[in-house]
């Protein structure tokens, strides 16, 4: 979706436009591939736009953070397992990938690897991945190659999507991690609130709420609602070309209901802010704020969050940190200044921060 009225996300001329301006250092050490005891113990860097402050806290202090009449949006998308394991049928090679989407005519959208080259007319046979016990297997009939080395398939099953993933999918950890899924990963690499079906990755600024946190901002005043965004393979993939402007944003649904833009217009009428949970309820805001009018929207989006951009609803975020020359590195740049950010990025590094999905967390105000 891209518009032309307000909200319109870039401009020709920025001083900010080099993907090799938004690039910092990280120590591998410090890229986290296990979630934190509990979720609600990350910690918290807290940076202030105006005054170009930046302090430490935990998650657990975010009640006392924000304020009474603030309103939080989160995303309540779930993660589908969906990481697949398997063999070439024909020649029992290993097949390894990732279901991405169910397209409306039932068959799958997939991306996977191994050795050799896939024909059209070929069978992957899947094994489930946990539990295998030598004869439950899915057979997937592949039809047609796609753009990016996605391709058709259709199951040889009558059962849902996601009852079949249940089954025979994994948690899709980022690459990052360095490590297989395991069955807590269902349960971590999940919010607490997740409802609807459809994600490939976690919206991870989700990941530090618990009930008991949630409920702890309820009673400082501070109320919450929902959008839907159903996270995309296209966030693990960065940014290829030098210029922004030069970068093909990759459409992910989601989906603004009614019953939050009422809460936010009631937020807006009391004085409240805004405190968007995560870069995917930033862009779900955003995108429907760019057609012109906030109101009850779904479908999909390609907006490409960038310097100079002037945001339209959003006015605090919580967020993770960032991958070097990501969208999401330059999304939070546009939110509050790119040598802010790498600031902190850097104070973050210095004090020992984790990074990443299961990382620590950034508080914008």
């Amino acid at each position: 979706m891209r518009s032309e009225g307000r909200g319109r996300y870039f401009l020709s001329m920025s001083s900010e436009h080099e993907i090799s301006l938004y690039d910092y250092s990280l120590p591998a050490e410090l890229i986290a591939s296990e979630p934190p005891p509990e979720r609600e113990s990350a910690r918290l860097l807290v940076i202030d736009r105006q005054s170009g402050s930046i302090a430490h806290h935990h998650v657990s202090d975010l009640p006392g953070l924000l304020r009474g009449g603030d309103l939080l949006v989160r995303n309540n998308t779930r993660v589908i397992p969906a990481r697949l394991t398997g063999s070439r049928t024909a020649t029992g090679g290993r097949w390894e990938g990732l279901f991405l989407r169910e397209e409306s005519d039932g068959r799958w959208r997939i991306l996977g690897q191994t050795r050799g080259r896939l024909l059209p007319g070929e069978t992957l046979t899947l094994t489930p991945a946990e539990g295998d016990d030598g004869q439950t297997r899915l057979v997937l009939n592949l039809d047609e190659k796609q753009e990016g080395g996605e391709w058709l398939a259709r199951p040889q099953s009558q059962e849902s999507a996601i009852a079949l993933l249940d089954r025979f999918g994994a948690m899709p950890l980022p690459p990052y991690m360095h490590r297989a899924p395991r069955h807590s990963d269902r349960e971590r690499y999940q919010t607490t609130y997740a409802e609807r079906p459809g994600a490939v990755a976690a919206p991870t600024a989700g990941l530090h709420f618990t009930p008991h946190l949630l409920e702890q901002c309820r009673s400082a005043g501070i109320t919450a609602a929902d959008v839907t965004l159903h996270v995309g393979i296209g966030t693990f993939r960065p940014i290829s070309v030098e210029r922004l402007d030069q970068h093909e944003m990759h459409s992910e649904w989601c989906e603004l209901p009614e019953a939050t833009v009422e809460a936010i217009r009631s937020t807006r009428d009391s004085g409240g802010r805004v405190v968007a949970v995560g870069t995917t309820s930033v862009r779900t805001l955003e995108s429907v704020a760019a057609t012109g009018e906030l109101r009850p929207w779904q479908g999909e989006t390609n907006l490409f969050i960038r310097p100079p951009y002037e945001f339209q609803v959003v006015d605090v975020m919580l967020t993770n940190f960032h991958l070097p020359k990501s969208t999401l590195l330059v999304l939070v740049s546009a939110f509050a200044g790119r040598e802010l950010i790498l600031q902190a990025y850097q104070k973050a590094i210095e004090k020992r921060y984790r990074f990443y999905s299961y990382g620590d967390a950034m508080l914008i105000l």
